[in-house]
């Protein structure tokens, strides 16, 4: 009777962490990601003070949407940061999760 609730054995899901980085003047300006699947999660971008206003923070974004088309993946924001650069690049929409 208990065998009805018997669980298949799940194929275990690699989560990899990493970051996008760009390195000037010896400071470096990045943002995270998590890798699981085909999801890549961007959640958060970190510019240094002396860094601003170089667009860093755009190009950082622009390289996770190449990377993620590049690969096949989707793209789960979280980010608010990137979430101001896919509206103002909606050529990279069609890789968002909705």
């Amino acid at each position: 009777m208990w065998n009805v609730f018997r669980r298949k054995p799940r194929t275990p899901q690699q989560v990899t962490t990493g970051r996008f980085e760009i390195e000037r003047n010896g400071e470096v300006a990045y943002l995270n990601y998590t890798l699981a699947g085909n999801i890549l999660t961007l959640d958060h971008t970190e510019v240094p003070e002396k860094l601003h206003h170089m667009g860093l923070a755009s190009l950082l974004a622009e390289t996770a949407f190449r990377f993620a088309r590049e690969h096949n993946l989707k793209v789960d924001i979280v980010c608010p940061t990137v979430q101001q650069y896919v509206a103002k690049h909606p050529e990279y929409s069609d890789l968002v999760l909705h």
